[in-house]
């Protein structure tokens, strides 16, 4: 008796596609941002924080940062391609940088909103990695 293979075939093709939609597989337009915009955050053990944000194409504008998991969420708007801010930050926290990710809204006439995260690091550590994102 013959075995029927279309079930596994099926089972195999979807998860080929998903694993290649979920990784971002295909229409990843991730590598045009990540040569477009860069962030970068710093500790520094005099005890603040300098955000550097660069839009290589110069057209950005507006961007909103903020600094999330403090008491008091820090939040501005620039609206230049590139800034650089400086934020008290006075001791690193208990549990580590992560829970003080910098988010940064992006407004940009040809890539429409841009969403970026970053973690802070210390001075002699390698930057983590960006999260790019594109609504």
């Amino acid at each position: 008796m013959a075995k029927k293979l279309g079930p596994p075939i099926f089972l195999g093709v979807f998860t080929i596609l998903a694993i290649i939609f979920l990784t971002g597989g295909g229409s990843d337009d991730k590598d045009v941002l990540r040569q477009t915009f860069t962030v970068d955050a710093i500790y520094y053990d005099s005890g603040y924080v300098e955000i550097s944000y660069v839009d290589k194409s110069s057209q950005s504008t507006l961007v909103v940062m903020e600094i999330l998991g403090m008491d008091e969420t820090f939040q501005k708007t620039y609206t230049d391609s590139s800034f650089v801010e400086i934020v008290p930050f006075p001791t690193i926290p208990k549990y580590g940088w992560s829970i003080h990710p910098v988010v940064l809204e992006i407004d940009h006439p040809e890539f429409g909103h841009i969403q970026l995260k970053t973690e802070i690091h210390l001075q002699n550590e390698a930057p983590p990695t960006i999260i790019y994102s594109r609504t």
